[in-house]
């Protein structure tokens, strides 16, 4: 007697292929590594105070480093002595290095 084969085996092969490939998009998402962290509060808590602390430092150092460049080219425009601009910008060139020096204003 001939062996008969069994019709659902292509789908049940087709379906652990696809089990296997979700698998796989699974492991690549780590969701086991987030499901880990989310019962960890503790370390949850300190991760997001580490990253807003670095926010806070980078937000610092980028708006000093923004304000010195304005303050720059607002100098090399009062250099110019541009008609009413040049005395706008003189203005704010001196407040600015008057508050530097921290006298009051």
């Amino acid at each position: 007697m001939p062996e008969q084969k069994n019709p659902d085996a292509g789908v049940m092969e087709s379906i652990n292929e696809k089990l296997k490939t979700i698998a796989e998009k699974l492991e690549k998402t780590q969701i086991a590594e987030y499901v880990e962290l989310l019962n960890r509060p503790r370390r949850i808590i300190f991760t997001n105070l580490y990253a807003g602390i670095a926010r806070g430092v980078g937000i610092a150092i980028g708006f000093t480093v923004f304000a010195a460049a304005i303050v720059y080219f607002l100098r090399l425009l009062g250099a110019l002595n541009l008609p009413i601009i040049g005395d706008f910008i003189a203005d704010i060139v001196k407040i600015v290095q008057v508050q530097l020096e921290g006298r009051a204003y």
